[in-house]
This record gives structure tokens, C-alpha cells and sequence, in this order.
């Protein structure tokens, strides 16, 4: 059986989700899961429907299908084939946990994705992602090698057929050009305490500030450094008994859990641009 995923957008009106509904049914198509979403603030509608197609439907066969509704309503839309899994390049530093964490959710199929292979700037898990059998490139950098590392990154990326990139703790930030182009493609993850407590060791800062709740954000990169649109958070309460490193041992696994929920949201197409927001269907 063929499962196809329809994700759109466009100014809300009244009859859109019967008129998907018809398209979908006239199509002799099966909705197996069907979201919806009314921005009041911008008047716009979004839609996220999963259905299930006759054998030898195609994504591009269905848009032909569906052009007259989308045309009625002005909407963007993607059509997508659940069988065909996006190619994904993790990049990351010294920091193993979310890399670790990723090829382990990869390995026993809990992230619909093709993993071609892992990027770092440091030799640290070379041994772990090889012993996956996932190419491992080692591309160092310094402020002199930038531009060419982030040219032979992206030669990469072309190459590979890249259709996400995930920074698992990659401990560089992107250039601006290379953020431009890459935008929409790319999910980071940082710690919650950003702005307040930046350099080597937040969670000392955190833990001299007697803070007690720690916690952890996805979003997608964009040319503004950790302003790029939201797409998973998650806090876990701490106290008073904690060490820095028991805090940090924490947000290792926050950090974890919350990319690998982004990134699967963005697998499954369950994620919609609203401005500088996301709207992301669980």
C-alpha cells in the first residue's frame, strides 16, 4: 500500500477541509490521519493529512489530481511518499550524547530516515559511527579554514543528495552565507540557559545562580545565531543537591530527547513555517 503525506497552507476560508477531503476521496485515496490549524493573528490555515493511495501512486500523479483544489484555495502545499526516507547528515564536536543517541534511534528504526554519514570537526567518534558502517568525514576548522571547510561541506551536502542536516552539538557556528542557503534544511540543539549563560560552562553558571529548572531547544538555523524558528522544548525540574555535573549529566539527556523528537516531527512532515514560528502537528 502507498501512504502519501499532504502538508499545505493558505489564507483560511470556509470549505477547505472538505474540499481535501473530496480531493483526497476522488483520488480513491484513504485519510489515515488528518490535522488542522486557524492562526487568528495572521488568518492563516494549516493541514497536515496522512492517507493511504491505490498501488503505483505517485506524489507527483496525486498533485495533478489535487491542482484544481489548490488553485481554488491559493494554497502551498507538499505532497510526499512515506517509503521514500530523507537523506540526513549529522554533524558533531566532541559532545557524543545526541550523536549517540541519533544512531541509535536510527539503527532500530525509530527516525524514518537514510543516514549517509556524520560530519565533525574532531577525530572523538570516528570509531563509533564507522562501526555503524556510516561514512565519517573529519573536516576541522579554525577561523583561517572556515570558508573552505564550510566549501567542502557543502560540496558534501550537493554530492549526498543532503536533504537535512542535523547539528547534534556541533560546537561551530555556521557562516552566514552558508546559514542563508541552508535554511529550512537545518535543526540544532542547544541548553535553555541561552542568553543569560553563554561560553564553556552554563551549568556552573546555572548552578552558582541556584537555578532550577534546566531544559533544552530544536530549531531550525537561520543567519540570526539561536533566533530560528522553534520547534521542540522541554524543562526538567532540579534542586538544591545537584552538582554542576549532575546538572549537566541532565540536560545531556533533555538535549537527547528533544532533538530526536524534532527531528522525527520533520521526517514525518509535521512541521509548517507560520512566519518566524512553527506550527508542528504531534
Amino acid at each position: 500500500m502507498t501512504e502519501l503525506v499532504l502538508t499545505l497552507s493558505c489564507i483560511d476560508r470556509k470549505g477547505i477541509v472538505g474540499a481535501v477531503g473530496s480531493s483526497i476521496a476522488a483520488q480513491d485515496c484513504n485519510i489515515l490521519e488528518s490535522a488542522q490549524y486557524f492562526d487568528r493573528a495572521s488568518g492563516s490555515f494549516f493541514m497536515r493529512v496522512h492517507f493511504a493511495a491505490p498501488d503505483g501512486m505517485t506524489p507527483e500523479r496525486f498533485r495533478a489530481g489535487f491542482r484544481p483544489t489548490l488553485l481554488a484555495y491559493d494554497m502551498e502545499a507538499e505532497i510526499t511518499d512515506t517509503s521514500v526516507r530523507p537523506r540526513v547528515l549529522v554533524m558533531a564536536s566532541m559532545a557524543g550524547h545526541c550523536l549517540n543517541d541519533l544512531l541509535y534511534r536510527w539503527r532500530t528504526d525509530r527516525l524514518p530516515m537514510n543516514f549517509v554519514g556524520v560530519v565533525s570537526n574532531h577525530e572523538t567518534w570516528r570509531a563509533r559511527v564507522e562501526n555503524e558502517g556510516l561514512p565519517y568525514h573529519y573536516m576541522p576548522v579554525t577561523p583561517a579554514t572556515k570558508a573552505a571547510q564550510e566549501a567542502a561541506l557543502l560540496k558534501l551536502v550537493e554530492d549526498e543528495k543532503v536533504e537535512l542536516i542535523v547539528l547534534a552539538r556541533y560546537m561551530q557556528v555556521l557562516s552566514d552565507d552558508l546559514s542563508r542557503r541552508l535554511e529550512g534544511r537545518v535543526i540544532n540543539i542547544h541548553h535553555s540557559f541561552l542568553p543569560s549563560f553563554k561560553g564553556a560552562q552554563p551549568y556552573h553558571q546555572a548552578h552558582a545562580r541556584g537555578v532550577k529548572l534546566i531544559g533544552a531547544t530544536a530549531h531550525y538555523v537561520t543567519a540570526d545565531l539561536d533566533e530560528g524558528p522553534i520547534i521542540e522544548q522541554d524543562v526538567e525540574r532540579i534542586d538544591h543537591t545537584m552538582t554542576p555535573d549532575d546538572m549537566a549529566a541532565a540536560g545531556r539527556d533533555i538535549e537527547s530527547r528533544v532533538l530526536a523528537r524534532a527531528v522525527r516531527y520533520h521526517l514525518e512532515r509535521r512541521i509548517l513555517l507560520n512566519g518566524d514560528r512553527t506550527v508542528v502537528f504531534r
